[in-house]
């Protein structure tokens, strides 16, 4: 079993870990921080994103906006396509973490852990494959709820109705675990990230350029051709892609 001093160690408020953090790049509905960066390609797509732990900062993520008013019992779905390219899943990361105010007065009071890998240990991910993580925010799925009073391994269910009303400040996609393989890079590729009813490709119109448009394989293609492609992230993804 992970240690939950191991997992929380490394930043234990939101407004610490946003100042700590490295802006990469900001865009429409999310930020990089630390060592983050896009990558090509991606999966079924031209982008991913790199997301690595490394001796400096030793850390890189994602940081997603969040509705005003969302709550944790509002989560209900978080997915994405990951690749390791050094090392693997271990020591808690990657990993999402939800940013708790557990009593509605505007400040933050701990995180909600949703680690990616196979349960319980999440550890020994397999290397240079494109998986996806399914939903991690099912009933029955785990959250490690312990900086708020939890245990490790909470299920979704009971951790709403235990903390459902908190309000959420914030949602990342953390990787910082390269001391957990010796101070090995701890990377890995991420594509497709799902928050709810919001998708993340980290692509735009500049993606469609090239001939990228025919990377596009699966959803939010394919497309005809290179204009259908401009159209469709110009447009704010209104124009629906062909069948």
């Amino acid at each position: 079993m992970i240690g939950k001093k191991q997992v929380t160690s490394f930043l234990t408020g939101a407004a610490a870990f946003l100042a700590l953090a490295t802006v990469a790049l900001a865009t429409d509905g999310f930020t990089f921080f630390g060592d983050a960066e896009t990558y090509s390609p991606g999966y079924n797509s031209p982008t991913a994103v790199q997301l690595r732990s490394d001796p400096t900062p030793g850390w890189g993520g994602i940081d997603f906006d969040v509705a005003a008013g969302t709550t944790f019992a509002d989560i209900d779905t978080l997915s994405t396509d990951y690749n390791f390219t050094e090392a693997s899943c271990g020591g808690g990361s990657p990993r999402f973490q939800i940013n708790l105010d557990t009593d509605n007065n505007g400040s933050f009071d701990g995180n909600a852990f949703v680690y990616i890998g196979p349960p319980p240990n999440y550890t020994l991910c397999p290397g240079g494959v494109w998986q996806n993580t399914t939903n991690l925010a099912d009933p029955a799925d785990f959250v490690d709820t312990g900086q708020v009073g939890g245990t490790f391994y909470d299920t979704f269910a009971t951790a709403q109705l235990n903390y459902g009303s908190a309000t959420v400040l914030g949602i990342q996609l953390v990787v910082d675990a390269n001391w957990f393989f010796g101070g090995a890079n701890q990377t890995v590729l991420v594509d497709n990230v799902v928050i709810n009813n919001s998708t993340y490709t980290f692509e735009n119109a500049d993606s469609c350029k090239k001939d990228g448009w025919q990377s596009f394989t699966s959803d939010p293609g394919p497309f005809k051709n290179q204009g259908d492609c401009v159209s469709y992230f110009s447009t704010g993804d209104k124009n629906t892609a062909n069948p």
